[in-house]
């Protein structure tokens, strides 16, 4: 790394417009520089990118702060939805196998498919138990229940990785039982779906760019729906629509916050660079509600 030479603010606004970035307020952009990191924000000029050290005509850092701007509001919008849906799966999952295995049944290698690496599950577990012990409910049943965890309350230390390896483990009648009955889907679509909503919460969690990004699972697309999803911020909020269980909420919280997003920004944001076809509003919304 010996030829990275750090740089001045000026000498990362001289870097931008020999790159072709218009810069017409050196002011803003110098303190723009100062509180969000030149890497961070350069990575928002690759959509707008016909080379690698050259950018599209027109391209303005006024423009860029906004496209990045939006998209730290679109990550809170999806974030607080992906809690959401991050909540209900723990519960679904946990109640169904504590109700057919036991509330210690996940303890017992026999409750999963064959294919089931219990004892670095086993060992992930304790891990997680050591890692939170100054947590009070941590600290409860080790002392009060001798460290033993119904599967509903060491679930609450899951990731929202350890829940979706939790359920690709699952026995297969289990998977497709759970699938149809609570979340009316088949149990590849559901698997598929919990690590695409995996990868997205990753991405907003670690503040990472949706605006021309693309994640590394392809979406099933649901039955009967049209276009075919793509591994875009569009497929992504169709996944998050089927797991989500509460159709008025979905529209006021996500449908109408993200439409007024990207109406406020239509005049910098490319909706194809954001996977959304035509008539988008009308896919990520729930309008076969009664009146």
């Amino acid at each position: 790394m010996s030829d990275k030479i750090p740089a001045t603010p000026n000498e990362q606004i001289k870097k931008l417009r020999e790159r072709g970035c218009i810069i017409d307020d050196e002011n803003l952009a110098r303190e723009t520089l100062k509180y969000i990191n030149y890497y961070r924000l350069s990575n928002y000029f690759v959509p707008f990118s016909v080379s690698k050290n050259k950018y599209e005509d027109g391209t303005t850092f006024e423009k860029i702060l906004q496209i990045y701007e939006m998209d730290r509001k679109l990550r809170s919008i999806l974030l607080a939805a992906l809690e959401e849906v991050e909540i209900t799966l723990r519960a679904a999952i946990s109640n169904y196998h504590a109700l057919k295995y036991g509330a210690l049944g996940y303890l017992n290698p026999s409750s999963f498919d064959r294919a089931h690496n219990h004892q670095s599950f086993a060992a992930r577990i304790n891990h997680l138990i050591e890692a939170n012990e100054e947590r009070e409910f941590v600290k409860h049943y080790k002392k009060q229940h001798e460290g033993k965890f119904p599967l509903w309350v060491v679930m609450e230390l899951f990731s929202f990785g350890t829940l979706a390896f939790f359920f690709k483990d699952m026995q297969n009648v289990d998977k497709k039982t759970l699938s149809n009955d609570f979340f009316h889907c088949s149990p590849s679509e559901l698997d598929n779906w919990i690590f695409c909503l995996n990868e997205l919460r990753n991405y907003c969690a670690h503040y990472n760019r949706l605006y021309g990004n693309h994640f590394p699972v392809l979406p099933r697309t649901p039955k009967n729906f049209e276009p075919e999803l793509e591994n875009d911020v569009f497929g992504y909020i169709i996944v998050l629509k089927q797991l989500y269980h509460d159709k008025a909420n979905w529209n006021e919280r996500v449908v109408k916050p993200v439409s007024r997003l990207l109406r406020k920004n239509s005049a910098v944001a490319r909706m194809s660079d954001l996977g959304f076809p035509e008539g988008w509003e009308t896919k990520i919304a729930f309008v076969d509600m009664d009146e």
